[in-house]
């Protein structure tokens, strides 16, 4: 009876008239129906075509935008979910095998590819103000920065993201989606198809993922090599999580301090002597101290002497921009949703957690964390109506499907999380894997020190060292909101994916030694 009943729904929602099952070019729309016949049901393998043209760094540059969705099977060969995704291909191109493909993801890890796509690496962007704030009318502009000159681009929205749904309400999704290991699982298994859907098993792979992405795609560089055989050429870890590597104790409490530093110089909070140096000259000496001097101090506890804690307290203060003895009554432990509600507290203001140039306004000054994230408010506020926008209007995608910025994936398995050993292990496997690591010093979600600390970790042999690299910018968590750090940040991804792409016929292997 399931089997039936299974068949009976892939063939209701093979009828249902929507615009997203019929493939278009140029943006012209199927005449046959109407956006009142629009059903919220999805069909689960469907693609629309449209073309456009972007000039990067002024270059033109032709490209074919297919939008749609692939199904995800279970392990009987059965639907279970259709994945929605967004695929730039440039059209110019003569030699799609030598041609790199970024296969990207976002995080949450409920939310869409949408910010990467139309804030950071996609041929259209939404238009906002040159430090990131939103700006009416809403709207989508040129990316002049875009990387589809030297690299076409996926953007996957995993289950319960964008437009990607279960098959229906009786598939286990929190067993066979929501978790760790279930979503490298699967979506390793969608790659597969897609690349061979579309003929790039010849391409230089890449993988790039934000924020809880950077877990999704630290774990998948392992899972497409030991389970699809599909070795890559590089993955980039944009604000990087924890990546399942321990950090409890006295770590946890110290690392967050060179943020705390970046974000108060911001804020022209620290003493004269440091708020006159560049921020760039004074993180490393707050990053020195961090290591040397604050983590043994907070590994010795209450063991430690009166006198002693009392000089962690005032460098740790002047450092933070916070008061002596604030630091002093956190026991020298200062949390983090403790400092964006104190640091200016005097003003009124709290600061953003996931970029601290943001500004919000709680009911009341006293308090021990901000009442909301002054800066995701901000970019929702801007980016949902863009991305609606640009998916119905310009790509022609024609649903009456909400588009999930935040979709319901929780609760979210986060056991045996290994995902930092994961990717150490494929890169050891694979001597043409490059890792790029890319961090917001103004990020106090996944702040740029313990992204360091993530690289120190996992190749604690230095091995691995001379592939791995690390950008910092003067913004937070989407770094490339800012306009300055948009044109920069992609640009050390093209050096990046021109580096890791090896030569024509270059041997993968570890050079011997006698």
């Amino acid at each position: 009876m399931k089997q039936i009943s299974l068949l009976l729904l892939i063939c209701c929602q093979t009828l249902i008239s929507t615009y997203a099952q019929k493939p278009t070019t140029d943006k012209t729309q199927p005449k046959e129906d109407k956006p009142t016949s629009l059903s919220r049901s999805l069909n689960i393998d469907s693609q629309v075509v449209t073309n456009g043209q972007v000039t990067i760094k002024g270059q033109r540059v032709p490209y074919k935008a297919t939008v749609g969705t692939i199904p995800v099977w279970d392990e009987e060969g059965k639907p279970v979910a259709g994945v929605f995704f967004t695929y730039f291909e440039r059209s110019d191109v003569a030699d799609r095998a030598a041609r790199p493909l970024v296969i990207s993801f976002n995080g949450g890890p409920g939310t869409a590819s949408v910010w990467m796509m139309i804030g950071y690496t996609g041929p259209r962007i939404l238009k906002i103000d040159d430090e990131g704030y939103p700006i009416q009318p809403y709207g989508i502009k040129d990316n002049p920065n875009s990387i589809l000159d030297v690299a076409d681009i996926v953007y996957v929205d995993p289950v319960n993201t964008g437009f990607s749904r279960p098959v229906n309400k009786d598939v286990p999704a929190a067993k066979l989606f929501f978790g760790v290991n279930a979503d490298i699982k699967y979506l390793a298994d969608w790659i597969n198809t897609f690349v061979s859907r579309y003929n790039r098993w010849a391409s230089p792979k890449y993988l790039i993922g934000e924020s809880y992405g950077t877990t999704r795609v630290s774990g998948l560089a392992l899972e497409l090599q030991n389970a699809h055989w599909m070795y890559l050429n590089g993955v980039i870890l944009v604000s990087p999580t924890d990546l399942g590597i321990e950090r409890d104790g006295p770590a946890k409490g110290v690392l967050k301090l060179p943020y705390f530093a970046a974000t108060a110089w911001y804020h022209k909070a620290l003493p004269a002597d440091l708020q006159k140096k560049d921020l760039t000259d004074i993180l490393p000496e707050v990053e020195k101290f961090t290591i040397q001097e604050y983590l043994p101090a907070l590994a010795l506890g209450g063991s430690i002497s009166d006198q002693k804690r009392k000089e962690i307290a005032a460098k740790v203060a002047r450092y933070s921009g916070l008061s002596e003895t604030a630091v002093m009554q956190q026991n020298l432990d200062v949390p983090t949703n403790f400092f964006w509600k104190e640091l200016l507290r005097d003003k009124s203001q709290t600061v953003g957690r996931l970029d601290s140039r943001y500004l919000g306004m709680d009911s009341k000054d006293a308090g021990i964390a901000p009442d909301y994230n002054s800066e995701l408010t901000s970019w929702l506020h801007s980016f949902t109506p863009a991305i609606n926008m640009f998916m119905r209007d310009e790509l022609n995608y024609k649903t009456d499907l909400k588009y999930y910025m935040f979709g319901p994936t929780f609760p979210w398995d986060n056991s045996n999380n290994k995902t930092g050993e994961n990717l150490r292990q494929a890169m050891a496997q694979n001597p043409y894997l490059h890792l790029l690591v890319q961090s917001g010093y103004y990020d106090g979600a996944c702040d740029y020190f313990n992204a360091k600390y993530n690289m120190w970790q996992m190749d604690a042999s230095g091995k691995l060292k001379d592939r791995m690299d690390w950008e910092g910018y003067r913004s937070g968590h989407m770094m490339y909101l800012r306009k300055e750090d948009l044109a920069t940040s992609n640009e050390h991804l093209r050096k990046f994916i021109q580096k890791s792409t090896p030569k024509n016929s270059e041997p993968a292997k570890y050079s011997g030694s006698r």
